[in-house]
């Protein structure tokens, strides 16, 4: 069981790092406003989460759902260990890139309706509200 958790592991942080550098490559691409290439970055990041997916299942099925830290100091490999800790740390990385893609396409969002609400106003007719002041 050692052997197989570890090679789960190892192929899991190979698959983090690739979505890692896909999230990246996002990120150039948002910053850049190129959005014809943030396309096939969406299309890369959502394989890198399925190969991640299977890895994990895989995983799970191996360990019965058991705790990995459990697991770990059950064990006691130090191989292991180190790999599960390269693999937390490698997955706080990409949690920490994946909120900051986030944000820069929300502020992009935020930014597009500002204008869009500039070049196109409300047609609807302007009246006063009970305090005065007129609603839009």
């Amino acid at each position: 069981m050692k052997i197989e958790l570890n090679s789960i592991i190892v192929d899991e942080i190979a698959s983090v790092n690739k979505l890692l550098e896909a999230l990246e490559n996002q990120h150039s691409c948002l910053i850049k406003s190129d959005a014809i290439t943030l396309e096939s970055c969406v299309k890369e990041i959502e394989e890198c989460n399925r190969g991640i997916a299977a890895l994990e299942m895989k995983r799970r099925q191996l360990t019965n759902g058991r705790a990995m830290s459990e697991i770990i100091e059950e064990i006691g490999d130090r191989e292991l260990e180190d790999n599960f800790r390269s693999i937390k740390r490698l997955l706080e990385e990409t949690k920490l890139q994946k909120d900051t893609n986030d944000l820069l396409i929300k502020q992009g969002l935020g930014y597009t309706n500002r204008i869009l609400a500039i070049l196109n106003p409300s047609r609807a007719p302007k009246t006063y509200n009970s305090y005065g002041k007129v609603s839009k």
